[in-house]
């Protein structure tokens, strides 16, 4: 962290007689200073929600708004509303730099009030929060672009041009250890703050095509990483080619992430975690495996865009999904786009045998057990047997032999991205 938020907040906290929390100006927050009181009132829904999921509900935010605290340059005083969760009055510092507003700092409204002088004091502290939220800002803007530059760069000599831009905007963290993670589809265009993903050294966004492959780096094969990934099941609803609803288009958002060891992910789970939340509904993250330096940031990237398609392909892997467990994805992503379109499997594909494609797809899922296949299913052996019969029909496999299983399987599985 370039700035030591905690320190400021307790300072905050010294002044005014009473513990205070930092957020952005998102309502994301940043700091929070310890409550050692024994008033249950203390810690009102709104306050543990803040300080447990890191973040405010678009209806609290609302409703704090509401009090023109974003247009406010001195404190502001909101009362107390039981009905919204706020069980005592708050008083509400605005962090502003250059006459923008960043942050908020939120104490509760104690009596006696404090002083105008420790208020002023108080305003001060929040003054120089905002000057390094800025240069945060600034400097996050700046990594953007490099870090955009390094993804998007075929290999080659551009690519390491890139490289040296990145390994010298991130100064001597260049050489830390970091997992890179690839968020989509991300809602726009626009880069976020580095607040809004704690340990994020740099954010970016770059194009994520519903047909297409994410830019970047070459995945395992030479194939570049990226996709089309559905949460649609491989049954033909959409075997005409045409993106099914809710596919991925427009932009991805990759970010670079410090880990402090290789064996804890910790702080990537909980960056792809919030990216998602900002995100919004249908969104998934992919994490690369962790890396040291910035040598294998392409590798690290395909690994990235991999995981996040089968995600979005599979949705029992996500929606924060690690490389190292989406199994099989691994090899399938690393696959040409053709692979789904194999010539055999082809005729399964169509919209009329949705119902066949799932029902053969689930067959392999449990290792061609009937039993459990049927009961998964909800249908009688009989119907099941049925049901393999015409996939044999229509592919001309064998499902007997492992070869053909093994091929209907991997275009099942591809056909999802």
């Amino acid at each position: 962290m370039k700035g030591d938020y905690q320190e400021l907040v307790d300072e905050i906290s010294a002044l005014l007689g009473a513990p205070a929390t930092l957020e952005n100006r998102d309502f994301g927050l940043i700091a929070f200073g310890a409550h050692d009181s024994d008033d249950t009132t203390a810690m009102d829904p709104v306050r543990t929600r803040s300080i447990l999921t890191r973040k405010s509900t678009p209806a609290v935010r609302a409703w704090f708004e509401g009090f023109g605290i974003a247009r406010a340059t001195g404190p502001v005083r909101i009362p107390a509303a039981p009905e919204a969760g706020v069980y005592r009055d708050r008083l509400c510092l605005p962090v502003r730099h250059r006459g923008v507003a960043l942050g908020y700092v939120w104490l509760l409204d104690a009596s006696p009030r404090p002083s105008p002088e420790r208020l002023a004091a108080a305003m001060e502290v929040a003054s120089r929060i905002g000057a390094q939220l800025a240069d945060e800002e600034r400097a996050g803007a700046d990594l953007s672009r490099e870090l955009r530059a390094a993804l998007t760069a075929e290999r080659g000599s551009q690519y390491d041009l890139a490289l040296a831009a990145l390994r010298t905007a991130l100064g001597p963290g260049a050489d830390g250890l970091h997992a890179l993670v690839c968020v989509a589809p991300w809602p726009g265009g626009d880069s976020p703050s580095v607040r809004t993903a704690p340990g994020a050294a740099a954010l970016c966004t770059l194009p994520w095509a519903p047909g297409g492959h994410a830019p970047g780096g070459h995945a395992p094969g030479g194939h570049a990483p990226g996709g089309r990934p559905s949460g649609k099941h491989p049954s033909g609803e959409h075997g005409s080619g045409e993106p099914a609803p809710g596919r991925p288009g427009g932009h991805a958002l990759g970010a670079l992430v410090r880990l402090r060891s290789a064996d804890a992910l910790s702080p990537a789970l909980t960056a792809g975690t919030r990216l998602c939340d900002t995100a919004g509904p249908g969104a998934v993250a992919g994490i690369a495996a962790p890396r040291r330096g910035l040598p294998e940031l392409a590798a690290a990237w395909a690994e990235a865009t991999s995981a996040a398609r089968a995600a979005l392909a599979q949705p029992l892997l996500g929606p924060v999904a690690p490389w190292a467990s989406i199994g099989p994805y691994r090899l399938l992503t690393a696959l040409p786009t053709a692979t789904a379109d194999d010539p055999a499997v082809r005729p399964l594909l169509s919209p009329a045998h949705a119902e066949l494609a799932r029902t053969a797809e689930v067959f392999l899922d449990h290792a061609g057990q009937a039993g459990r296949t049927a009961a998964a299913l909800g249908i009688h052996r009989q119907t099941l047997y049925y049901r393999l019969s015409r996939v044999e029909q229509l592919t001309g496999l064998d499902l007997d032999r492992g070869e053909d299983r093994l091929l209907l399987h991997m275009a099942l599985k591809a056909h999802r991205l």
